[in-house]
């Protein structure tokens, strides 16, 4: 199942369901938390392949230069697809982590504070950005890194996931201009 703002990333007929490749495990972290493991998905070489088929037509329609993805599962998705697409990939990570000078944000959790930060070079030059994770859920990192795209001088063309959690309403925090495209959506 896809959902999208303003574009189609495939057709109906065409589709194959990732759902079957992602595997619920309950109360994980915590009692009460239904967890959607994408591990299966990535262990299955077909399954992978028509995930990365899926995201490469969302970008041959938003033509982005390169790919953020959003520490940590951000980072296999967003290099698999960078890589498929022959563009580069930037990662976005947690304070501490990347070399050299950066620019960061600070962005409010549910149950806290948080920090992005950027190699402040990255987005030299004004590049077209992809926002790459696997998963949407409340929106609140996915939204900070768009930001944060902002701040280090990229223009934002779209976001991309794998899998959303449709009920925890993460797209209304995100630029409502903005594409936002989910191979899953769970309700």
């Amino acid at each position: 199942m896809t959902a999208s703002t303003g574009f189609s990333a495939q057709s109906a007929s065409d589709a194959t369901d990732l759902r079957r490749y992602v595997r619920d495990i309950p109360d994980f972290p915590k009692p009460g938390i239904l967890f959607r493991d994408i591990t299966p998905l990535l262990r299955d070489p077909v399954g992978w392949a028509e995930a990365m088929r899926q995201l490469g037509r969302l970008c041959d329609q938003l033509q982005p230069d390169l790919i953020v993805g959003i520490e940590s599962r951000g980072f296999i998705v967003g290099t698999a697809l960078a890589t498929d697409r022959r563009i580069g990939f930037v990662p976005v990570r947690k304070p501490g982590k990347l070399p050299g000078e950066v620019v960061g944000i600070d962005y409010a959790l549910e149950y806290g504070q948080d920090r992005l930060e950027i190699v402040r070079d990255a987005l030299a030059d004004q590049p077209r950005v992809l926002i790459v994770d696997d998963l949407l859920a409340t929106g609140g990192t996915a939204a900070a890194c768009a930001e944060l795209v902002a701040v280090a001088g990229g223009q934002l063309c779209g976001f991309a996931f794998v899998a959303e959690l449709a009920a925890l309403r993460g797209r209304d925090r995100l630029p409502a201009e903005q594409p936002i495209e989910s191979l899953i959506i769970y309700a």
